[in-house]
């Protein structure tokens, strides 16, 4: 099992590959999911680069944020440049970033990032189909989930083994977006979830506040289940704290065996949020998952002697073999030869006839040993000297150097990767003069005849929800002109994928002729359940590019990322019609936990047994006194929607971006508002704003 560690910058990459890394993942740039951190100029990434291959060392490039059309180009650049370099593969979110490196860097292996909310047999076998070699799984799942996906799966599982815990999904978080227009998806994310807030008035706590990871007792079991690789997040933190986890779990890798009590002690003075869990890893989620960072008492000793053992960079070389061959009349050779089948011959002049002394095997092995200050040690040095000759020290040590050197070169080398033209996009035959509306619900109360008698193009139902739409069959016939499609949930484990095919198949009886896909695990369930398939918000499609994937799947339709702002929906090209929500509670976060349950007020669902979410809404208060709605959702998980109500309405620029829907979002809105709100739009009434309106970031857009 690959032991995967972090570098925010090359002082990090040193400590990582000192300190028994097998792999670093590193970026540079402005593309890649930690932009806070001080990260890599283009020079300096090539240098680390080859300073990690030098030792033996994989490296992959971190490129897992959502691109906008002007920024393809530039990090498809980037892209060819790392390729060049010899990068050992890109970890990447973006679907249209992830279909021009199959088209144009067709040789460059792809890491389908943890932003792409891979959790399910489905969404590994679709990465696969996509060209992805290595899917990083998202750090919610369990050790059966995880035991799972890597015996069904063909391409490498990759799992977080030690670090921060994101409260949402990864990939699905807008709060920081919303809130600070500092975008998760974009690698700015302001962390939101650290902050205090209060469930339903109660006392102000930390609910959304995880304790780090740390499975430093499960890596037997781990490497058993087939996981290739173990990941240590980080790449914001200083390069001891990096030398530190990294060389602790390569000790338990190496030794096979669990962290002893002084080690325990060294992770958590390195960093901790109250302890540690292992509550998704174990199944047992909880209140006792929570924690928050304490007065900071940097563990500086332990900092400072870390430092000390990384900076000598003794700890990581490479065994070399050295055979030297001396003889009358005959030009010199020296041959280098390390373990990974890499060899380098390099000649000098011939040797002279010894005045005084001859040189000997034993002094020429002597001299070809000193490899100190290099990236080698000598393993073996064999020399073999024919009798009256003599050649200076200055000519082995210089023989010695040129072949170390050809030796780094090979061990650094690039492999031979095609280059190809960027693909053209296809034709924007589906921009629209005129937008229809659609509409969401989240209850089966806001179903009434006085909504449908408006029309919508399409009225989405959620899955989990479908037992309460029981008039749908009648309404259905008596509104030809509305699709009705189920709304799958955004996360759905492989445990609970029996319960949604059994509600897919109630809301096909009930009149539904389509669903909405919302991750990469459900895009062939329209074709397996004879439904038609439309993209939904949750695959967060930012670009043209991303929208072409959507076509390639053969979705009917794409919702594009609320995080887009008016420009970039207009510049998209459209080879999809194309929606994008036009009003309502934008979702924040969905999380694995249930608020509810977490604050001991007892939710009414079975965490166990049951799809259907508990009823009722809650509020998560903050400091400044906002009121984010807390809805339950499938799985009994919450998804924490904004306290603000996004109202274009009075905004007549979001009709002319040749979008094909507009979607009103109606989550805590009762039925006649939900009407009221439809026609709004429609232009039948003038109505009244929301006295707590946002414009979202339709006009601002995210950093």
């Amino acid at each position: 099992m690959e032991l995967l560690s972090p570098a925010g910058h090359y002082e990090a990459a040193v400590a990582a590959v000192q300190c028994g890394a097998d792999a670093v993942y590193m970026g540079f740039g402005d593309f890649n999911a930690r932009r806070g951190a001080k990260n890599f100029s283009p020079e300096d990434f090539h240098r680390a680069l080859d300073y990690c291959h030098l030792r033996g060392v994989r490296v992959y490039l971190t490129m897992n944020t959502l691109l906008s059309d002007r920024e393809l180009p530039r990090a498809l650049e980037n892209l060819r440049l790392a390729c060049r370099w010899g990068v050992d593969a890109v970890i990447v979110q973006d679907w249209g970033l992830l279909a021009l490196c199959r088209r144009s860097l067709p040789d460059l292996p792809l890491h389908g990032s943890t932003q792409m909310t891979i959790h399910s047999r489905g969404g590994v076998a679709e990465a696969a189909r996509l060209g992805i070699r290595c899917a990083v799984l998202g750090r919610e799942l369990s050790r059966d989930d995880i035991a799972c996906l890597c015996q069904d799966s063909d391409i490498a599982i990759e799992v977080f083994g030690h670090g921060a815990l994101c409260m949402c999904w990864s990939g699905q978080c807008a709060m920081s977006a919303l809130i600070g227009q500092r975008s998760g998806n974009r690698g700015l994310c302001a962390q939101p979830c650290r902050l205090p807030y209060r469930l339903d008035g109660g006392e102000t706590g930390y609910p959304l506040s995880l304790k780090d990871v740390a499975l430093c007792d499960c890596l037997s079991d781990l490497q058993e289940m087939g996981v290739a690789s173990l990941k240590l997040e980080g790449r914001m933190k200083r390069p001891e704290y990096v030398a530190v986890v990294t060389g602790i779990y390569a000790r338990l890798l190496r030794e096979r065996r669990k962290p002893t009590a002084a080690e325990r002690r060294q992770l958590a003075a390195a960093f901790s949020r109250g302890g540690f869990t292992q509550g998704y890893y174990q199944g047992k989620i909880g209140p006792e998952m929570f924690g928050t960072r304490g007065e900071a008492r940097e563990a500086e000793d332990l900092f400072a002697a870390a430092k000390a053992v990384y900076e000598r960079e003794n700890l990581r070389l490479i065994p070399v073999s050295l055979a030297c061959e001396i003889r009358a009349g005959q030009e010199v050779r020296l041959t280098a030869a390390d373990g990974d089948g890499h060899a380098v011959t390099v000649t000098g002049p011939a040797p002279e006839a010894a005045r005084n002394r001859s040189v000997t095997a034993e002094e020429v092995s002597a001299r070809l040993s000193k490899t100190g200050g290099t990236a080698f040690v000598c393993e073996s040095a064999a020399a073999e000297v024919e009798e009256g000759l003599a050649l200076s020290a200055s000519a082995l040590n210089g023989l010695r150097r040129e072949a170390l050197d050809g030796l780094a070169s090979l061990r650094m080398a690039p492999p031979d990767r095609r280059e190809l033209p960027v693909p053209d996009l296809p034709a924007d035959s589906c921009s629209a003069k005129e937008m229809r509306f659609t509409v969401s619900l989240s209850q089966w109360t806001q179903l009434t005849a006085d909504l449908l008698d408006l029309s919508p193009a399409v009225v989405y139902l959620p899955l989990e929800r479908m037992g309460d739409f029981d008039r749908l069959p009648s309404d259905r016939e008596r509104y030809p002109d509305t699709e009705f499609c189920a709304a799958l949930p955004r996360i759905c484990k492989d445990s609970e994928e029996r319960d949604l095919l059994r509600l897919l198949e109630t809301a096909r009886e009930k009149g539904c002729t389509a669903l909405s896909v919302q991750n990469i695990g459900q895009v062939r369930l329209g074709e397996r359940m004879g439904l038609k398939a439309r993209g939904d918000f949750a695959l967060n499609i930012f670009n043209s590019c991303a929208l072409d994937q959507c076509r390639e799947w053969g979705l009917a339709s794409a919702c594009l990322s609320f995080e887009l702002r008016r420009e970039q929906i207009r510049d998209i090209r459209k080879c999809l019609p194309c929606e994008a929500i036009v009003y309502g509670r934008l979702p924040l976060m969905v999380t694995e936990h249930c608020l509810v349950s977490n604050a001991g007020r007892g939710c009414g669902g079975p965490r166990q047994g049951s799809p259907v979410p508990c009823a009722g809404c809650h509020t998560l208060t903050d400091r400044r006194g906002e009121n984010f709605p807390v809805l339950p959702v499938f799985g009994c998980r919450s998804e924490i929607q904004n306290a603000k109500t996004l109202y274009l309405a009075d905004r007549p620029d979001f009709r002319d971006l040749g979008l094909a829907y507009g979607r009103l979002r109606f989550t805590t809105e009762g039925p006649e508002t939900c009407a009221a709100i439809l026609r709004q739009h429609l232009g039948l009434t003038a109505g009244e704003a929301p006295s707590d309106l946002t414009r979202g970031l339709f006009y601002r857009g995210v950093d």
